[in-house]
């Protein structure tokens, strides 16, 4: 097996891993902030103890740190004010951003290959979420194409740093992101033991771990089929839903997750020789 195909299975670990988010989240009676920053705290708390990462001061890294931090809340806030369906969708909107960017960014060239596969897969997702998107909510409609531009920035700047770099990226972003988040927060109550700890595990396994194989991934994967292996996680997340807690999926959304999953595998199981060359972490 090549390294890029390494990278590939890591990342849709990863993206296994976010989309678990679905079950906890409906399991904890939390709101939504609550829910963000103590989640970014007990992540951080894991990153910090396994990476022991140091500040760093360029521009590339404290753009991956408040990126990172910006995603995460932009997509709670979109959550809030709109549907998940539409905050989900339009937050993997970021994807066409990676696609643009990655030859500015990170020096990959735009591929036709990538562009069908993309195509593809939103046309997947919009008849995976057909009769859930409210197209009227426009408010959150906007922060959730704000947090796709974000979501965009982090993926484009963990394949370029890559690393220990990377790693102090999302461990930082996490920092700023319950930093952020604890004024509006902490002046409440705090969460109930039942919620605590579903939400430490949220921040152990759906946060930390994940980034943990998305990192691991990035390394062997270009930016722009990583974030398409990502979209795992919006097609993924309800189907856990359905396994663990009998929310059933409709026949459109069974038919629209099969095409977003034949895309991803179309663009990553028959691309033949690695298309992007395996590059060392920097030190």
């Amino acid at each position: 097996m090549t390294p890029e195909r390494r990278g590939v299975l890591a990342i849709a670990g990863a993206a296994l891993l976010w989309s678990s988010g679905g079950i906890g989240i409906k399991m904890t009676a939390e709101p939504p902030l609550t829910i963000a920053c103590w989640r970014s705290a007990f992540a951080a708390l894991a990153l910090l103890a396994l990476f022991r990462p140091r500040l760093r001061g360029s521009l590339a890294f404290l753009a991956g740190v408040a990126s990172y931090a910006a995603c995460l809340s932009t997509f709670v806030v979109a959550t809030k004010w709109t549907t998940a369906a539409n905050a989900i969708f339009l937050q993997y909107s970021g994807v066409v951003w990676v696609f643009l960017f990655s030859p500015i960014v990170v020096g990959e060239p735009l591929r036709g290959r990538d562009a069908l596969a993309i195509a593809a897969a939103f046309a997947g997702m919009g008849l995976f979420f057909a009769g859930s998107l409210d197209l009227q909510r426009h408010a959150g409609d906007l922060v959730a194409l704000l947090s796709g531009v974000f979501f965009a920035a982090v993926v484009l700047v963990l394949r370029r740093e890559r690393g220990e770099s990377a790693a102090a990226a999302v461990t930082w972003g996490n920092v700023l992101t319950a930093a952020v988040l604890a004024p509006f927060v902490l002046a409440g109550r705090g969460p109930a033991p039942r919620s605590a700890a579903i939400l430490a595990l949220l921040g152990v396994f759906q946060i930390a771990a994940a980034y943990v194989l998305f990192l691991r991934g990035i390394r062997f994967v270009g930016a722009t089929e990583a974030s398409l292996v990502g979209m795992l996680e919006p097609i993924a997340n309800p189907i856990w839903v359905f396994l663990v807690l009998g929310e059933r999926p409709t026949g459109h959304a069974l038919a629209g997750a099969a095409v977003v999953l034949g895309a991803i595998a179309w663009r990553t199981l028959g691309a033949g020789e690695a298309t992007v060359p395996v590059i060392a972490a920097p030190d």
